[in-house]
This record gives C-alpha cells, structure tokens and sequence, in this order.
C-alpha cells in the first residue's frame, strides 16, 4: 500500500501542552463550587457542635458563619474577576503580590485538595455501611470495599468531558437536597400539628442565645459552621473551561456561598427544633452522629433513615467528584508552569480533563485509603484524620489570599480582605489550639511540614 494510504495514527491518549476546553456556563461553575462544599454532606454531620457549644441558639452559629465566610469570600471574588487560571490562588495571588507567594498560596490549596477527595470517599463508606445497616442488608459491613466502590465512580466521572462532571455534581446534590427539603417539611408539619415524638412545637427559642454564653463560645461555634463552607472557592480552578471566566467564576462563588447559606440556617433551624429546645432536645441532638438519620427514623422510620443515609452517599459521591476535580487541574496548572514535573500537565485528548494530574491524585488517595483500611482504622476517623489536614491548610490559603488581596486593591478596598484575613487566622487559630485539646494535635505539625516544603520550592525557583 502507498505510503499516503495508510491510515493516521491514532490521536494520543494524553496530550502534552494542551489547554483545557472552555465548556463550562455560569450553572456548571456554580454546581462546582456547591458541589465541592456538600451542604448534605455538611449537614449530615456537622450540626451538633454548634448544638453543643450553644445549645437552642444553634443555628445563629450558621448566621454568623455566613457573615465571616462572605468576608473571606470578597478577595477570591475580587481577584477571580480579574484572572481565570485551573492554578486559582496560585494565579490569583501571583497576580496580586508576585509569583513566590502565588506558588506557596497554591501549593497550600494543593495541600488540601489532594486530601479532600479521601475525606468524601471515607464518607460514602460511613454512610454507606449505614444504609446497608438500616435498609437490613448487611450489619457492621467492611468499610473499604464501599470506599473502594466509591473511589471508582468518583474517579471515573472525573475523567469525564467537564461539562459531564458539572452535571453530575448537580444532579447528585440536587437529588439529596430535595430529600432533604422532604424530611424537613415532614418535621414541620409534625411539630405544627403535634404529632412531634416528645411533644416538640414550632418556636423561636433558637433566637436565645443560652444566658452565661460567652462570646468566645459564640465565635467558637461560628468557626464550626464556616468550615461547612469550605469549599466555595473552587470554581476559581475551572477558570480556563468557563466560557466567560471573569464575570461566570465570581458569581459562582456567590450564589454558591448564598445557596449554603440559606440551605445550611433552615436546616440547622429544622433540626433543632426537630430534636426540641429543652434540655433533653438539645443534649440529644448534640450527641447525635448521625442527625438527619436520626430524624428520619424518630419522625418517620427506618425507610426514611435508610434513604438519608444514602443520600448522604450521594453527596459525598458528588464532594468527591468537585475535589478530584480541583486537585487535579491544580497539579495540570503547575506542572504547565514548569513548578512541578510537566508530565502532570498531561490533558485527555477524548475528553479535555486533566487526567495525568487527576491520576495522580486517584492514585494518592487510593494508597492512603487502602493504609488505613489495612491498619483497621475506622471510617470516620479517617474521615476526620484527612479533614483536619485539609482544613488546616486550606486556612492557611485563606489568609493568604485575603492578604494578597488587601495589598493589591489598597486603600478603603482592603478593608474587607483584612477582616476577612481576621476570620481565617481566628478560624486556624482555633483548629490549631481546640478547646479542649484535640486527639489530632499532630495534623497541624504535618501541615507545617507541607507547607515549608512549598516555601522551600518557591524559594528555590529563579524568577
């Protein structure tokens, strides 16, 4: 056969040096950032502490915690709106103050999405061995086949063309939302018909703040209720596949921080009154692991529970797929940079994801999964264990940006990123020195490690 008859060779699978695909309207970016803060997630665990820390009054941590992530929010909005970048804050804050604080204000952000996905994994096997549990398939199931199962599917659509992975982030999250939105219509009929299991009522006693409470209480569990809004920033790493990133990516850290808002106060208002505001209410819910499966099965049975258990599994399947997603466009932007190996900048040629860096980041969560799994350590605390890391780091991040963006607007436009500098340094300061002390003690050490590591780097880098 002649040489020009020959068919041409195959498209690569990976492609060096390719860019990313601009698909992504305003709704994809947005599920992004929704989908990476898991308000059913969020709201499947988080709850009691406020509970614990201020008893009735609960839900005004979320109010609070609304206030403060806005204030840590205006500098990602201000600076996204001014450069699109898969890098985010290692673009963003590069832009505003210079390259070696933009890589360390990256290499924080790194830190915390190479962990994340773990952290949603880890809870699709918490809540998936207690929907097996209250649906009666299967009690006290092995947690890391569920992990692993999990680890496939989020994995797999991650790969996918981003416009796939948007609308599965909000297909998953809206399906667990309207689950949800169901449970909580049911506790407000029962507790304005009297039919609640203790003879709760509808009232506004979670408008009185307990008397004796500190404000450092307060403030305290107004850090609790910020942390279910980590996340929000993450549209900022899609900024090359938006179709108009400087004006799509600001609205979509927004409306998602607005959405949380609403959806994180009426349910934390729901539970609480779904549990009671009397003493015995309040120490329930405070202690409960578990609270919208615990309401489900109080107000209507263990159907119900098993159902929100699963949506929870639905919702950590979406967290996951957010985070995998950010971490690796993140390594995809660095290594194009040349600030780590360029092989990470790999790009499908069938799909446009960034598949060398979410390969890496697959591979890096599948390992600590299977370790601890190996060491019969139990999911949640796995869950906890790779949560605090990527907390503590993403903080650190926080402040970073927020002091980026105070010195590049200057003047009576820094002032709202130095109060939000002021949210995130009290926020770390209280996840590094918990009160009491927490069994984590160590998490804050190997975030420092990481972290010198990245100044070590970006020192080391000739500009």
């Amino acid at each position: 056969m002649h040489a020009s008859a020959r068919a041409a060779p195959p498209e690569p699978v990976v492609r060096r040096g390719a860019a990313l695909r601009r698909r992504l309207g305003l709704l994809g970016a947005m599920s992004i950032s929704i989908g990476v803060m898991a308000p059913t997630l969020a709201m499947s665990i988080t709850g009691p502490q406020p509970a614990a820390l201020l008893g009735r009054a609960a839900p005004l941590a979320y109010v609070f915690a609304a206030v403060g992530v806005a204030l840590v929010a205006y500098g990602f909005v201000r600076l996204a709106g001014e450069v699109a970048s898969a890098g985010s804050v290692y673009a963003f804050v590069g832009h505003a103050v210079g390259e070696r604080t933009g890589f360390v204000a990256g290499w924080a952000l790194l830190g915390t999405y190479l962990v994340f996905p773990a952290v949603s994994i880890s809870a699709i096997a918490v809540f998936g061995r207690a929907f097996l549990d209250h649906a009666g398939i299967a009690s006290d199931a092995p947690w890391l086949p569920i992990a692993l199962a999990g680890w496939a599917v989020v994995y797999g659509l991650a790969t996918r063309d981003v416009r796939t992975a948007a609308r599965s982030l909000l297909t998953f999250e809206a399906a667990a939302v309207v689950l949800i939105l169901v449970l909580m219509g049911i506790i407000v009929v029962a507790l304005a018909t009297g039919d609640a299991p203790r003879g709760q009522d509808l009232n506004a006693d979670f408008l009185d703040i307990p008397a004796g409470t500190s404000l450092s209480t307060v403030a305290l569990a107004a850090t609790a209720g910020l942390l279910s809004f980590a996340g929000f920033e993450s549209a900022g790493s899609f900024g090359e596949e938006a179709e108009r990133p400087t004006a799509q990516v600001p609205r979509a850290i927004v409306a998602a921080i607005a959405l949380g808002a609403v959806f994180y106060v009426a349910c934390e208002i729901v539970q609480t009154l779904g549990f009671g505001t009397d003493p015995a209410g309040v120490a329930a819910f405070a202690a409960s692991g578990a609270p919208l499966g615990d309401l489900a099965q109080a107000y209507v049975g263990s159907g119900m529970a098993a159902l929100l258990d699963l949506v929870a599994v639905v919702g950590a399947v979406g967290a996951g797929l957010g985070c995998a997603s950010v971490g690796g466009r993140m390594l995809f932007a660095l290594g194009r940079e040349r600030r780590l190996p360029s092989a990470l900048a790999g790009v499908s040629a069938r799909t446009g994801a960034p598949i060398a860096g979410l390969a890496f980041v697959g591979l890096f969560d599948l390992a600590g999964l299977v370790a601890f799994g190996a060491a019969g350590t139990e999911p949640m605390d796995v869950f906890f264990y790779f949560a605090t890391i990527g907390i503590l780091s993403l903080l650190v991040m926080y402040a970073l940006t927020n002091v980026a963006a105070a010195r590049h607007f200057g003047g009576t436009q820094a002032v709202i990123p130095l109060l939000g500098l002021g949210v995130a340094l009290y926020t770390l300061y209280r996840n590094v020195h918990p009160a009491p002390p927490s069994p984590f003690d160590v998490f804050p050490y190997v975030v420092a490690a990481w972290l010198l590591v990245g100044v070590g780097l970006s020192l080391a880098r000739r500009t």
